[in-house]
């Protein structure tokens, strides 16, 4: 084994070193010839941009000139010019103005007549065909001191000292004015341009060039190389001859140098020619060098350690093997140990209440004959069961939720009737435990939304169930609503849910790990409170399915508070245009935040409100307003507020205003029941429940706005359905026994099928309209409940529109989607929920 191993090594280092040495010959080779490309592209590039920023240059101060010559002619206008000493004043005073060393006026014959400055030689074949070309002059020309000039023109027909007409008016300046505004003329540099016209001849030079011909000029430099200078000279004429950019490395004398040419558009055979030093790529090329150097050290670096990992090959991967088998023990222990805790918690958990139940149950058998504890039994078993069916309900959304199954039923739902229900969830829990219990509403952009409402419900109830219980009796515990603008869409609005309390708060330790499952903060008091450890695992997901946020802050002995962040599509359904008469209403609450949230809301529905957070200080603004003769039109009042309690405000109210009926309603989000008993209907107008939303006051007060008496909703009609027959499909016994025990006591008739085929097979067989529901079990044998229906809303008959509802265990969102797309009108979970099953069946039985 040892000589396969040094084996094995010698051979890995031998072929390391081979492969090393091509690839170093290989990357001198390909560095070498990268580098004498990348030089000749950068060049090109550089001196291409280069000439391209002169000719902008060139292009923007010649234009400069040439608009100063038209202002000339603007000023002095030729029209109305006559020949004269006024005439060349005027022109003198504005060209010296403008400083131009020469001004003078040209005529088509080539005549040239000075205005001011010494007199120039151009050529007239250049002013013409400049003039020609777009009516501009740009040329050069020469002084009587052998100056180069700029010469600039513009048509002008100006009277003329022979008594001729002008064909422009011709400005000068020294070609050096030009030189200094392109270029930076210094010996030191190694870029240099020259301008030069289609002979060769230099408009403009700049470094040491000599003689008049830049064509003679490098001719006259190729000592050595004088075939590469001709041939240069011959290829650069060629491309000024086509007016088209010429670019080529030059070698003279042994020194190379990159040239560029290109045309001036501006002036008619002009051509701007960029000349670069091969000095000026010294420093890129040392940098290149250094490259490579640094290659090779790194490839030398790359040798070793290619070297020592060879070398250490086999003894890691001996230890990665034993890391792995050691990782697989790790998981398979951990897994194990999951097992067992999953299998120990269900187990304490599922045991508890059935013990309750099975307990229960004997002592009621027992105590058969004394009625009172029976019905005290039973509803422990009622309690326990319930119990159990939460846990049911959470192992099997903690199922859902691990395989990925979990879905959205995404539909449109109004937060207002959401609180509504959490409130007339909460209210007998927290009666129970003697808490204070608030809802908060505040910038509410869309009540409508489209979303999950189950499962919004069911985190709102999870949080607020853990609220309740580990919050002591008389803490308090809160609901905020609020929206903003969402971030996601305009069609978006972000909602923000809010509950706190100030229970028994949480540790650090535990807010790490609140979310994971049957996770329970190890304390004396969380252990004598029932639970799961589930829901908020469940409610994390919930909401992650949601792709929003929830947040937790917490404090032990200080409560704790679950802000939940949700960007949720706005209902497409127009809301109602919700206004008010313009009446006077005084909002008495000890709760500012709550108060100043319902005056909003009433103002923007026109009404002019005022507030008290003092029942003490509403009655004097009563009093007061009722001596000025200006009673308010409505008063809220909080019910339950310090000092003085919304009905001790209502009764001192009636004895301020000597008892003028001045319409007052209770506010608040606890139970009615008990209140009713207490104040006489005479006393209020009636009860409002929180939270105000801005749609719940409309509603309340519209009905004064029409006139009609205010009906107290909160009443529940009585449920009657007697002489209604209903088939109920349901092949359980004891199911069977329990439905028709309960449905029959409300007057239905009704009618059962062991399965979905004997249930098509009786509504078939039925006279029509006689049956006015269908109750469908979905798991039923021989046919099951979506099949049934399917069959039933085929069949030609007048009735087969029928309601069907149906009544299963199958009790997640998507089961309960699958009912409606197969035709079902509604969806009751089993165990049934006696509450909302008696109001489905009101919905559809009293419709039919």
């Amino acid at each position: 084994m040892e000589k396969n191993i040094k084996n094995f090594l010698r051979n890995s280092f031998v072929s390391v070193i081979s492969v090393c040495v091509v690839v170093f010959i290989g990357l001198v080779l390909i560095m070498g010839k990268r580098t004498e490309d990348t030089i000749d592209e950068i060049s090109e590039i550089y001196m291409s941009e280069m000439n391209t920023q002169l000719g902008q240059k060139f292009t923007t101060v010649v234009g400069l000139r040439l608009e100063q010559v038209q202002g000339l002619i603007r000023q002095v206008p030729p029209e109305t010019a006559a020949y004269g000493s006024e005439m060349t004043e005027d022109l003198t005073l504005c060209g010296e103005v403008r400083e131009f060393s020469f001004l003078g006026l040209y005529s088509e014959d080539g005549t040239l007549e000075t205005i001011y400055g010494e007199p120039v030689e151009v050529s007239q074949e250049a002013v013409l065909r400049s003039l020609n070309k777009d009516g501009n002059i740009v040329a050069m020309g020469m002084n009587e001191n052998g100056e180069r000039m700029l010469i600039l023109g513009k048509r002008a027909e100006y009277p003329m000292k022979d008594g001729g007409t002008s064909t422009a008016l011709i400005a000068g300046v020294p070609m050096e004015y030009l030189k200094e505004a392109l270029f930076l003329d210094s010996e030191e540099t190694l870029v240099y341009s020259h301008i030069i016209d289609g002979n060769g001849n230099f408009v403009i030079r700049s470094g040491d060039a000599f003689r008049e011909s830049y064509f003679e000029r490098i001719l006259a430099e190729a000592k050595d190389h004088k075939g590469s200078a001709e041939e240069y000279v011959k290829e650069l004429k060629e491309a000024m001859k086509t007016g088209s950019s010429y670019s080529k490395l030059v070698t003279i004398n042994g020194e190379k140098r990159y040239t560029y040419c290109t045309p001036i558009s501006e002036a008619h055979d002009w051509y701007l020619v960029t000349v670069m030093r091969s000095e000026a790529m010294d420093a890129p090329i040392s940098s290149l060098d250094i490259q490579r150097i640094g290659i090779m050290v790194g490839s030398s670096v790359m040798i070793l350690v290619a070297m020592s990992i060879v070398f250490l090959l086999y003894f890691r991967f001996s230890i990665r093997q034993m890391e792995e088998l050691n990782d697989a023990k790790q998981k398979a222990i951990q897994s194990d140990k999951a097992k067992s805790e999953f299998l120990s918690s269900m187990s304490h958990d599922i045991r508890t209440p059935m013990n309750a139940i099975i307990g229960m149950t004997e002592i009621a058998l027992k105590n058969i004959k004394d009625p009172e504890r029976v019905v005290d039994c039973l509803s422990k078993v009622k309690l326990s069961s319930k119990h159990l069916l939460g846990l049911i309900n959470d192992v099997l959304d903690m199922s859902k939720i691990e395989s990925g199954k979990m879905t959205l039923n995404m539909n449109q739902m109004s937060l207002r009737e959401a609180m509504d229900d959490i409130v007339n969830i909460m209210q007998p829990q927290v009666k129970a435990k003697s808490q204070y219990f608030d809802i908060f509403i505040q910038s509410i952009l869309a009540e409508d939304v489209f979303c999950d409402s189950v499962r919004l419900n069911q985190v709102l109830l999870n949080l607020l169930s853990n609220a309740v219980k580990f919050t002591p009796e008389e803490g308090r515990i809160d609901v905020h609503l609020y929206q903003e603008e969402s971030p996601e869409d305009e069609n978006y609005v972000r909602t923000h849910f809010i509950v706190e309390d100030t229970g028994i708060g949480m540790s650090e330790e535990f807010q790490r790990k609140i979310f994971d499952s049957f996770e329970r903060e190890n304390s004396d008091q969380v252990a004598k409170i029932m639970g799961t450890g589930l829901g908020m695992s469940i409610t994390k997901a919930i909401v992650d399915l949601m792709k929003g946020t929830i947040v937790l802050t917490s404090e032990q002995g200080r409560g704790s508070k679950f802000h939940i962040t949700l960007d949720l599509k706005k209902s497409e359904i127009d809301e109602r245009d919700m206004m008010l008469p313009h009446w006077d209403v005084l909002v008495v609450d000890d709760n500012e935040q709550l108060c100043t949230s319902a005056v909003a809301n009433l103002q923007e529905l026109g009404v002019h409100t005022e507030w008290s957070l003092d029942g003490r200080q509403a009655v004097r603004m009563i009093e007061d307003r009722h001596l000025q003769n200006n009673d308010y039109d409505f008063v809220l009042v909080d019910w339950k507020m310090p000092y003085m309690n919304g009905i001790e405000v209502i009764r001192e109210m009636r004895n301020v205003t000597d008892g003028n009926k001045i319409p007052a309603f209770l506010i608040s989000a606890y139970d009615w029941s008990e209140l009713k008993e207490e104040v006489d209907a005479s006393e209020i107008e009636g009860f409002i429940s929180k939270p105000l939303f801005k749609s719940t006051l409309y509603l309340y007060l519209k009905k004064y706005m029409e006139g009609e008496a205010y009906e107290d909703e909160s009443e529940e009609a009585e449920i009657d359905f007697e002489g209604k027959h209903i088939l109920l499909a349901e092949d359980i016994d004891v199911n069977w026994e329990f439905i028709s025990e309960i449905l029959s006591s409300v007057g239905l008739v009704l009618e059962r099928a062991i399965n979905g085929k004997e249930c098509l097979e009786k509504f078939e067989a039925s006279e029509i309209g006689f049956y006015d529901a269908i109750l469908m079990d979905i798991r039923m044998p021989v046919m099951n409940g979506y099949d049934a229906t399917v069959a039933i809303r085929s069949l030609e008959r007048s009735d087969n529109g029928l309601p069907i509802i149906a009544m299963t265990a199958d009790a997640f969102s998507d089961d309960a989607q699958h009912c409606l797309e197969v035709g079902m009108d509604a969806h009751i979970a089993k165990p049934i929920d006696l509450k909302e099953c008696m109001r489905t069946l009101q919905k559809y039985l009293n419709e039919s």
